[in-house]
This record gives structure tokens, C-alpha cells and sequence, in this order.
């Protein structure tokens, strides 16, 4: 099968990258697979990575005045390679893919994958969907309720849920867990508990609310208690709050690093404390690691884990509710081992990267043979 996987972010790209890596690196092997998205992109670096994935440089503005020059680009390749599918990840891409596909005679199947809940009630989106949309993937359950009512809701909706490599984060032993916090995290640290988490520090992935319950603890509980927030670095608004709340030195900003492993496998817990949220990568990656995750009853981060299982459940920008589970935490800290068992057997379970890839593929044919 050729495929041509579209993605129009020029920087990280977050989840979107690690989605499409994980597909190239599944299906590389048997299908002829084609990455368009900006040379300034993470993806696009990654992708080059890949043996047999060709990678192009493509942008994907949504400006009027730049259509005609990438729209005739990306049509003049969907011309010559005549692939089967076109999986397209956002909104710019998909929109250039309808307009590269205005007026072809015998065009590919289209695929969407809608990795955020955000609105898809403009009349954009009901143009893609009538004129360029055979089949979209809902990254969670959550997703595909808000899809159902939308003008997708004739494309034919399915969820497929992000696959990891569970291979690749899984747990470490103690010792290994002593030495990577040790070096990456910080010397003396070694009684504390240790939360991470990758998720960045915009204001909205809800680790302020974290160093606000921190904060809010009897010193003798808070002083037992470290962070870790791995991303772009905090601005100085951000660092300033840290610092009010008598924080500085209980949280640590490793930066934004491509492999999070060593970092995160040196850590106690996880958390993901999202204001809006589709899936998270983050926290499935932290539960392969062995690590029980907090998070907020937002979107679908609840589809990830029980509560009380494989780690908590809080409501939402609600730094009382997490001061409680820390409580709780801080009196049994020996259930983190427990519930880390119990998050990476589910992550194995039903993260692993072969049942996504196949679930995906399984999409592909399903929409191939509707032809």
C-alpha cells in the first residue's frame, strides 16, 4: 500500500509527531510510506530516522495568498505516486489535501485522524468533510462523541486509541531508578517522591495546580515531595508563580528532550493534570514506565486508567483534590509500587504498538475496499 501521511506543524508538534513515527515505524517494512510536512518540523527529522520513509518538505498555511503555491506542490505529488490513502492529521493539511484533490477524477481514500476535541462545527470542516474525508479515527471515546454530532458523522467514525512502544518505556529496577534521578533530576534527592511528567509547562497542562497542592501541604508533607516538568521552558510569569508559592527548589525543568525516558523512569508517579485533553500520550507513556498517573476527569484522559488502580483521578484546576491524593500518598507511599505494576500490565495490555498499528491498518483496508 502507498501511503502519504500529512502534518503541518513546523515545530514539536507533540502527540501529532509521536502518532505518525509510531505509524511509520510499524508499517514501513510492507508499505511504501511518504511524509509532507515543514523541513522545520520535528516529524521531519524523526521521520529521516525511519529506513524506507521518504521524507518532503511541505508547508501547509492556512493564509489564501500561500494555497496555490503548496496546493499545486502537493497535487503534482498525489498525481505522479498514486498512493492509496492520504492520512491527513490537522486541520491546514487536511484542508490542502481537499483543495490538491478539487476536480481529480480518481483521487485516494482520505483519512483523518482528529487528535483534539476541539469545535468541528465551521463550515470548513463541513466542506472537508463532504469533498475530502472517506474515514476518520477518534483518538479516544471522548473524541468520537463530539464527532458524532458533527458533519463527520457520514464518514464512517471509529476509535483507535495511540499505541506506544511498551519495549521501549518500560519499567527499570531501583538501582537504575536511583542513578537516573541522581543524574538527571538532581543530587540528594533520593527519599523523596518524585512526580514527572512531559507534558510541557503552558499554562493549561495544569502543573501549576500540582505546585499549588504541593505548596498547600504541612511542611513536613510538602518537603517530602519533588517535581518534574520536562518541555519548553517555563517564562518568567510562570517561573514567578513557582516562586511565590515557596517552590523553587521542589521543581525541576529538565527541557525539551526527544527521549524523556531517563528522566521520567528516575521518577516515583506521573502526572497529566490537563485542562483539555483527547488521550494523552504522556500519560500512557509514564503508565509503561511503571508509573501510577494523576490526572484530571477532562476529555479522555480518564479512558486510560482506573481509579485508585493504576493511579487518581481529580477533578479539573482543583489544587485541594490533589493535596488530598498526595495526603493519601504520603501516608502509603508503598502503594506506588503497587499501582506502577498495575499501570504498566495495562499498558501493555491495551497500549501496545502492534494492536495500534494493526487497528489502524485495519482502517485502511476497510476504507480501500468501501471503493
Amino acid at each position: 500500500m502507498k501511503i502519504l501521511f500529512t502534518n503541518f506543524h513546523g515545530r514539536n508538534g507533540g502527540g501529532h509527531v509521536t502518532y505518525i513515527v509510531n505509524l511509520l515505524r510499524g508499517l514501513c517494512t510492507e508499505h511504501l510510506l511518504t511524509v509532507a510536512t515543514p523541513a522545520s518540523s520535528r516529524l521531519f527529522r524523526l521521520a529521516q530516522t525511519i529506513p524506507g520513509v521518504r521524507v518532503l518538505d511541505m508547508s501547509f498555511s492556512t493564509r489564501p495568498s500561500s494555497w496555490l503555491g503548496p496546493r499545486a506542490q502537493l497535487r503534482a505529488l498525489i498525481k505522479q505516486e498514486r498512493f492509496d490513502v492520504i492520512h491527513a492529521n490537522g486541520s491546514a493539511d487536511h484542508k490542502q489535501v481537499m483543495l490538491a484533490l478539487l476536480g481529480m477524477m480518481k483521487r485516494p481514500r482520505v483519512i483523518l485522524t482528529k487528535h483534539n476535541d476541539h469545535a468541528t462545527s465551521s463550515f470548513g470542516h463541513q466542506m472537508r468533510a463532504t469533498l475530502a474525508t472517506d474515514r476518520v479515527i477518534a483518538v479516544s471515546d471522548h473524541v468520537l462523541g463530539l464527532l458524532s454530532t458533527s458533519a463527520y458523522r457520514r464518514c464512517g467514525l471509529v476509535t483507535v486509541r495511540h499505541g506506544i512502544d511498551t519495549d521501549f518505556f518500560s519499567p527499570v529496577c531501583e538501582a537504575e531508578k536511583l542513578r537516573l534521578r541522581s543524574q538527571y533530576i538532581g543530587p540528594g534527592l533520593e527519599d523523596k517522591i518524585i512526580f514527572g511528567s512531559a507534558g510541557g509547562t503552558d499554562y493549561e497542562k495544569g502543573w501549576l495546580d500540582l505546585v499549588a497542592a504541593v505548596a498547600s501541604l504541612p511542611q513536613e508533607q510538602r518537603a517530602r515531595i519533588h517535581l518534574v516538568v520536562a518541555g519548553d521552558l517555563p517564562n518568567e510569569a510562570k517561573l514567578a508563580q513557582v516562586q511565590a508559592l515557596g517552590m523553587t527548589g521542589q521543581v525541576s525543568f529538565p527541557g525539551l528532550i526527544d527521549d524523556v525516558r531517563p528522566v521520567l523512569a528516575g521518577c516515583d508517579a506521573g502526572f497529566v493534570l490537563s485542562y483539555q485533553e483527547a488521550l494523552s500520550f504522556a500519560c500512557r507513556e509514564l503508565m509503561a514506565l511503571g508509573l501510577p498517573v494523576l490526572v484530571t476527569r477532562v476529555g479522555g484522559l480518564p479512558e486510560n486508567l482506573t481509579d485508585g488502580e493504576q493511579g487518581w483521578i481529580v477533578p479539573v484546576q482543583d489544587p485541594p483534590a490533589i493535596a488530598r491524593v498526595l495526603m493519601q500518598i504520603l501516608a502509603n507511599p508503598q502503594q506506588l509500587k503497587s499501582m506502577g505494576h498495575l499501570a504498566r500490565a495495562r499498558a501493555v495490555d491495551e497500549f501496545n504498538l502492534t494492536d495500534f498499528v494493526a487497528n489502524t491498518m485495519s482502517v485502511y483496508q476497510s476504507t480501500l475496499g468501501a471503493v
